[in-house]
């Protein structure tokens, strides 16, 4: 009787807990189709505001910073936080722990510090450079504060690793370049691909970053949406996010039906 009480409370509190995650997000998919502007009053079914995104070039132009951002920073994070975190995990002591303890400061930090820093760093090189507050400030913005994620991501998958596996390929004859490349990343690619994961999301999710490094005519959605906060969100924000929502939703289940294959297989 006890664990069946205990199993019904666990049940609960997780069916109420993803409903709290969730609730929002449905409203938002409903309201997407509400021919109202408004979502206090429900006016009838309607693709209207899909098509309308289709003719809103501010938005789309958003769209198109943010995911061209989003995608070259997560591979230049993850090429930088990979190498990174290998090197990282070859030393020992109080270098490693240096190191490690460096890489959690950004982290930890508050993103209105980061953000103000950059800022600021990226003024003082403007000085005696020709980098301009842009595009290419704020991709940098997104490197910096991404790589320390993929270091935190990968780092566990390599410790897992067998502590001589490079030591035995480096005795059969292979390269270090080669061990590093045929066996070690092999091993520790679903790291490397949660870290990818995690610096994609977080590039199409900040604002306050890059809010403090962008420039004149460069703004993502974050930036975009805020500055729509104060005369009201159009709805064409609600469609834009259902399909983002749902396209997210589609490659999570292709990921993991493709692993739930590979295990199969194995």
């Amino acid at each position: 009787m006890v664990k069946k009480l205990l199993n019904f409370c666990s049940k609960f509190y997780i069916t109420l807990a993803f409903l709290f995650l969730y609730t929002p997000i449905i409203v938002l998919i409903i309201f997407s189709f509400n021919n109202s502007k408004s979502m206090a009053v429900w006016q009838g079914f309607t693709f209207k505001w899909y098509f309308e995104l289709l003719k809103n070039e501010r938005i789309l132009q958003a769209l198109y910073y943010t995911i061209t951002i989003a995608i070259i920073s997560s591979i230049i994070a993850t090429t930088i936080g990979t190498i990174s975190a290998i090197g990282i995990n070859k030393l020992g002591g109080a270098q490693k722990n240096l190191l490690l303890n460096i890489n959690y400061l950004p982290v930890l930090n508050p993103d209105i510090v980061t953000g103000i820093g950059l800022m600021c760093l990226f003024s003082f090189a403007s000085s005696f450079t020709n980098l301009q507050p842009g595009f290419i400030t704020m991709l940098l913005a997104h490197i910096i504060f991404s790589i320390p994620y993929v270091i935190l991501s990968v780092l566990p998958k390599l410790r897992q690793l067998p502590p001589n596996l490079t030591d035995a390929a480096l005795d059969l004859g292979a390269t270090p370049s080669y061990a590093i490349k045929k066996v070690v990343l092999p091993q520790i690619k679903p790291g490397i691909m949660a870290g990818f994961l995690m610096a994609f999301t977080m590039s199409i999710d900040d604002f306050v970053i890059s809010f403090f490094t962008t420039g004149p005519g460069i703004s993502n959605l974050s930036i975009e949406i805020y500055s729509m906060a104060r005369r009201g969100i159009k709805p064409e924000i609600n469609a834009l996010s259902t399909i983002m929502f749902i396209v997210i939703l589609l490659l999570l289940l292709l990921v993991n039906k493709k692993q739930s294959l590979v295990e199969e297989d194995d």
